[in-house]
């Protein structure tokens, strides 16, 4: 496979691009010439544009885009993460490994147990920080769309807001006794073709999970709880398992809905 760069810009072919700095340091790691193949995407939809490197000269690199061609790597739904922010780097990985499993959105949380506080300056950086590695791993997994990095916002304010009442189903990850299965959760999504992907949100605690109260006014909001077995798992690992979960019976959804030859 050719090397991917996300480039967020319109693209066509035969045009001539020059990429940015943070890309041309990529190539040039990669150690890219004149003549080298190399894969553009945009991340507006399911599509990507096979190109080649015509001017490789210090800090430039200038790439002639080839013919579009589509791509078929999404989840068979549309899943947002809507996680409560876990401290130190922990989010940094988790954002690269659910770009890598197909989330199509995440939404960082401030929740009543959380560790990290961010506001302001310092939480839209921390945001960009993230995007961009979403980016990365969209570069890396050969996705043609890139998981979109939300605000931060308090739970409190994301629930009075409905943001998740658009959903198909919304999920809370819980260790309640009355918790059912995720395959439970998803049956009205178990096969057959449609005109739309389902849209799926899943909400998940921080260190500690979610305070009982916040859990009950996500379940007051048409959330159902939803257990993923007798281990406790750690705030960066619960939500990345369900949506491991996810993207292994998207596989199998997929297989079914295929028209006979």
């Amino acid at each position: 496979m050719a090397p991917r760069i996300f480039l967020p810009e319109p693209l066509a072919p035969e045009a001539m691009v020059a990429l940015p700095i943070a890309a041309v340091r990529h190539v040039q790691a990669l150690r890219l010439q004149a003549g080298d193949a190399i894969t553009l995407f945009n991340g507006d939809d399911d599509t990507e544009w096979p190109g080649a490197i015509v001017e490789a000269d210090r800090g430039r690199i200038v790439v002639r885009v080839g013919a579009a061609r589509s791509v078929a790597r999404e989840l068979a739904v549309e899943a947002t993460l809507a996680i409560g922010v876990p401290a130190n780097d922990r989010m940094d990985a988790l954002v690269e490994k659910a770009g890598e499993l197909g989330a199509a959105a995440i939404q960082p949380l401030l929740c009543t147990r959380s560790v990290l506080r961010l506001a302001g300056e310092r939480a839209e950086a921390r945001r960009r920080h993230w995007q961009a590695i979403a980016a990365s791993a969209s570069e890396q997994c050969g996705r043609a769309r890139v998981t979109a990095v939300l605000p931060i916002v308090p739970l409190a304010q994301w629930l009075d807001a409905d943001d998740a009442a658009g959903a198909d189903t919304r999920i809370v990850l819980s260790f309640e006794p009355s918790a059912i299965a995720p395959e439970q959760a998803l049956a009205a999504h178990a096969g057959g073709e449609t005109q739309r992907r389902a849209r799926i949100v899943v909400l998940s605690g921080p260190e500690g999970g979610l305070a009982p109260a916040e859990e009950a006014a996500a379940v007051a909001r048409g959330f159902v709880r939803v257990g993923l077995g007798p281990r406790v798992l750690r705030a960066d690992t619960a939500p990345l398992a369900w949506l491991a979960w996810l993207a292994v019976r998207s596989v199998r959804c997929d297989s079914r809905v295929k028209p006979a030859a």
